[in-house]
Order: structure tokens, then sequence, then C-alpha cells
């Protein structure tokens, strides 16, 4: 059983916000694709977008202090390689310790709130290039929905270009998640078919003005060995909320990480929040098919 002292996390927070500056300086890292060159994150960013709910229950992600012991207890399983996050989640995750030797990807753009009626203004209000250099982070990532009918797609292809050529300059590697999007009864629906992945694909990975550090977060879905023809860039797959078909779900990412270019896996909720809810067991399921 993970054990973290809360009352020290929350002493430290009210009293000693500098402490944060000495634990990043501090951090142990690691290469990016040490050992078998393939990465399993655990993302947890999902909060900050005001998206709460899994399998089926609104408000699974809302307890703090359950969230931070589920990325305690995914962090210490053998095979997981890093952690993705807003800097409230990641700055807990470096007061309690956990961070030595794991990629740390900072989550940029929160601002398309869900449901919101401006959800597709994507806003860079987490994390900037600039603060991730600072905290000597080892990976950004950024949601990049294309919706050709809402101008709100405008300024979020224009800031994500700015912030790859941002990373490029820097030399940090940058996670681009990209959908085509649309309003569907006056909410957002990421249309899933493979040609409009391949279609998404296609427009993120031409923005800024290198790619040298471009990586692709991409679905699973229908006919991956076109969907992966597509591209040449390092490329993760990202999990979601299964629903009930937690199981039909793994075994597509088994197939779809024996693809070229295929680096590994992004999860965050179908093991935060597994539906037989034993953590450990559904993060040490993802992690074997990322490493074998």
């Amino acid at each position: 059983m993970v054990q973290l002292d809360f009352d020290k996390l929350r002493e430290t927070r009210a009293t000693n916000p500098g402490r944060l500056a000495e634990v990043y300086k501090n951090r142990q890292h690691r290469e990016l694709l040490a050992g078998d060159g393939r990465l399993m994150i655990v993302a947890a960013d999902h909060p900050a977008r005001g998206a709460l709910a899994v399998n089926g229950n609104p408000t699974a992600m809302a307890d703090r202090y359950e969230l931070l012991t589920n990325l305690a207890i995914a962090l210490s399983r053998p095979g997981v390689d890093g952690v993705l996050g807003t800097p409230d989640i990641i700055d807990d995750l470096a007061l309690l310790g956990l961070l030595d030797n794991k990629i740390v990807v900072g989550s940029m753009n929160r601002g398309g709130l869900r449901g919101a009626s401006f959800e597709m203004d994507d806003r860079y209000t987490g994390y900037d290039m600039p603060s991730i250099d600072r905290d000597g982070l080892d990976f950004a990532k950024n949601l990049i929905r294309i919706n050709l009918k809402d101008n709100g797609t405008a300024d979020t292809l224009e800031s994500t270009a700015f912030a790859v050529s941002e990373a490029a300059e820097l030399g940090i590697p940058i996670m681009l998640e990209p959908f085509m999007s649309e309003w569907v009864d006056g909410s957002i629906r990421n249309n899933l078919t493979t040609d409009q992945v391949i279609l998404s694909m296609a427009i993120a990975a031409g923005l800024g003005n290198s790619s040298a550090y471009s990586w692709l977060k991409i679905p699973v879905v229908p006919d991956m060995a076109r969907v992966m023809a597509s591209t040449t860039l390092p490329t993760l797959l990202l999990g979601g909320d299964p629903g009930e078909k937690e199981d039909e779900l793994v075994e597509e990412w088994g197939n779809a990480l024996s693809l070229p270019g295929v680096r590994g896996l992004v999860v965050g909720r179908s093991m935060l929040y597994p539906h037989h809810g034993d953590v450990a067991k559904a993060v040490d399921t993802a992690a074997t098919l990322v490493h074998g």
C-alpha cells in the first residue's frame, strides 16, 4: 500500500512555495528512450479541462487525494516510465517525491473546457515552453481539436505552431494530440474514423517551423496500419475512457503497439480508475503490452 504524507504536502504548499524550485533543480533525470526505446506514460491532465468523469461516474477524478494515491501506485509499478499532467498535479507529485527517474510531461492547453460554449477556443492555460524548460520537464503536450466550422480552431492552431517552434528551439520533445472535431447537439464530438484521424495527423505534423522534436499522440481506430503509414513522426497511443469495453481496448492497444513508428502508450483514466478497482493490475497489464 502506498503511503503519502499529505499533511506535509499541504504544509509545504502553504508555508514554503519556493521548495518546488529546489525539488525540480535536484530531480534525478533519465534518458527519454532508455531501455527498449518505448514509453508507458500515465496521463492525469483531465481535471483541468473539467473532464472528471470515468466509467459513468461524473466525479470520479474529483478527489485529489485519491487521484494522487492512484498515480503513486501507477508510478511505483515496473514498466511505467512517466506521467503527464498540469502544473498543479505535477507540482503535487514533485513535492511528494514521486518524479525522480521518470519522464515528466507538461500539459499546455486546457482552456477549452468540456461542455463550454467556448470549448473549441483551446487556449494555453497550463504550462508554456519557458516554464517546462524552467522546471526541467522532459516533454510537452498539447491538444489540437480541429473544427472546420468553428473560428476558435484558428487561434489553437497558431498558438500550437508557436509552441512547436519554441520546443524545437529549446530541444524539448512535444507531443501533439490532434482530432478532427465537430459540434453535435451543442457538444463537441471527435471524429474517430480512420480517414479523419489521418487528416488530423497531417495537419498537426505540419505545425511550427521545425518538426525535429514533434511527436504524435493518437487514438486507436480501425486500420491502424494505414494510420501509421501516414507519418514518420514517433507516435504514442492514447487511452481514453473505455466504459465497459476495457478488455477490447487492451486487445486493440496490443495490436497497434506492434506497428512501425508506435513508441508506446499514454493512458490515464482506464488505468487510474479501472472498472475492477485494482490500479496496480490495470497498470501492469498496460506496461506489459508496451515493454513485453
